[in-house]
């Protein structure tokens, strides 16, 4: 995040446009680092999401939901890199994820600056990598955003019900797995 301004020169974009989007960029990137998985990346998603919208300025100010509707961008840019990624042939690819190294978190109520936080954001864009971008996108708007099933189903263009069961299979998935994972920590 060199330059939190995207370049409105190049794309047409209006003055009242870019000082919207703008506003709604610290959210957007901490959203998008939970959907793409890492900071260089979600930079990428939130640019390319910018693009997009700045094609059609007035379709944007025109909202009545400015982060919902760039939310909705950053989500389909991300889950068309995902696409385009999953398409490509992989070669050796390791996870990291069995290795440990993560930093330790003080103590309740203790000052760590930052550190537990920190820890708390890695394993959440760990934890919403398991999940398909849906789902993750339904968890993100519900539970961390804190969107109604309804508001969230809007946001993302689909029907009620079906916001409702990628949220309870999200939340399933990451249930299971975090009782898998406790009962490897407790084997060893």
């Amino acid at each position: 995040m060199a330059d939190a301004t995207p370049p409105s020169a190049s794309s047409g974009a209006s003055p009242a446009f870019d000082e919207v989007f703008c506003g709604l960029l610290p959210r957007l990137y901490r959203r998008a680092v939970m959907l793409a998985g890492s900071r260089q990346s979600a930079e990428d998603v939130v640019h390319e999401a910018y693009l997009r919208l700045a094609a059609r300025p007035q379709r944007f100010l025109a909202h009545p939901e400015p982060y919902a509707y760039a939310f909705t961008a950053v989500l389909n840019v991300a889950r068309d890199a995902w696409r385009k990624e999953r398409r490509q042939v992989l070669v050796d690819r390791l996870d990291g994820l069995e290795e440990g190294g993560e930093p330790g978190t003080a103590g309740p109520g203790g000052w760590d600056g930052g550190v537990e936080r920190r820890h708390a954001e890695i394993e959440a864009v760990r934890l919403l990598g398991r999940l398909s971008h849906r789902q993750a996108g339904i968890v993100i708007l519900v539970d961390l955003d804190g969107y109604t099933i309804d508001q969230a189903a809007k946001i993302m263009k689909v029907h009620r019900g079906t916001a409702a069961r990628h949220r309870a299979r999200a939340l399933d998935k990451l249930r299971a797995h975090l009782v898998e994972s406790e009962h490897g920590q407790a084997g060893r």
